[in-house]
């Protein structure tokens, strides 16, 4: 999720709790080799073992096209120590779809196959290489072949985001084509898009088959998705996991990250920017959301936070 769910973004989440695995945002493959220091920017937790703060493992997520030019960035990324390797075949965007990159390729099967396996063979056995789909790019007709060919050259799981290229974002999402993709497969499928609530992620497995689930927008969306759904499933209370004031600590806590790690210019906005996600969840985040949305200057936006927190804690 580029843009959004980035390394901050991540330890705050993963401190909420509930998450198995992150995947980072994807990192372009262009015909170069990237310098150590690219793979460190977007993958900071590689200083951690692969973890972040909270102890959850993240997969370092190339996207591109050329198979040896993806096959020699992920032997260097390799050597960082990440958690493992995932490769964005699923990516919508029209400036990566247009160098043949993300979604692009799910009309090129044998393409795929060949990404998959050069990588496969350039890192260590042991490390995990995973791949993230679209159901297609125009339609779904290659899904299944697309799922294939990555899984014959050697992933061993795939991430369905159950729409097209063409589909973009907006709902539904097809789950009950992912049925298909297992049934073709013998590698775990994790099925993925338009999760919001518990109720969707039920409906999802209930639609898909699958047990795992990849939560994008909808964590971000409600921190305390994951550990509702896990309340859910030990058969426990799941309806407020994460309240709005239990929230706040950690809406203050990624403020002050943001400010640590990002420049001047970024900050204030990454804040609107998650805040007018949680508004789906939150109506409080909308009255934040309100408060600082026309504020920019770092010492400003301090003050107004720590004004919500103290309405929260009353």
């Amino acid at each position: 999720m580029e843009g959004l769910l980035d390394f901050v973004l991540r330890d705050v989440l993963t401190r909420v709790g509930g998450v198995d695995r992150c995947v980072s945002e994807f990192i372009r493959v262009t015909g170069t080799l990237l310098p150590d220091k690219v793979f460190y920017r977007y993958l900071p937790e590689l200083h951690c073992g692969g973890r972040t703060l909270a102890g959850t493992p993240v997969r370092a997520q190339l996207l591109g096209s050329d198979a040896a030019c993806m096959a020699e960035n992920a032997a260097a990324l390799a050597a960082l120590g990440p958690e493992g390797i995932d490769l964005n075949f699923g990516c919508p965007a029209r400036v990566v779809n247009r160098h043949g990159g993300g979604a692009a390729l799910l009309r090129e099967p044998e393409r795929i196959a060949k990404v998959v396996a050069a990588v496969r063979r350039a890192v260590p056995a042991a490390l995990p290489v995973s791949c993230k789909m679209r159901l297609g790019y125009d339609d779904a007709a290659l899904a299944v072949d697309c799922a294939q060919a990555m899984a014959g050259a050697g992933a061993c799981e795939i991430v369905v985001h159950a729409r097209t290229k063409q589909d973009g974002y907006r709902p539904p999402a097809y789950w009950e084509q992912i049925p298909a993709i297992r049934a073709a497969v013998r590698v775990p499928v994790v099925a993925n898009g338009e999760i919001w609530t518990v109720e969707d992620a039920l409906r999802c497995r209930a639609a898909s088959g699958c047990e795992a689930l990849m939560l994008g927008r909808g964590m971000v969306a409600n921190p305390g998705l994951a550990l509702a759904l896990r309340a859910h499933d030990a058969g426990g209370v799941h309806a407020q996991a994460l309240p709005w004031p239990a929230l706040v600590p950690h809406l203050l806590q990624f403020w002050e990250r943001v400010c640590a790690q990002l420049e001047p210019r970024q900050r204030a906005g990454r804040l609107k920017q998650w805040l007018n996600l949680l508004r789906r969840r939150y109506p409080q985040a909308q009255t934040a959301y309100d408060t600082v949305r026309v504020l920019t200057e770092q010492a400003a936006v301090g003050v107004a936070l720590r004004r919500i927190a103290d309405e929260a804690d009353q």
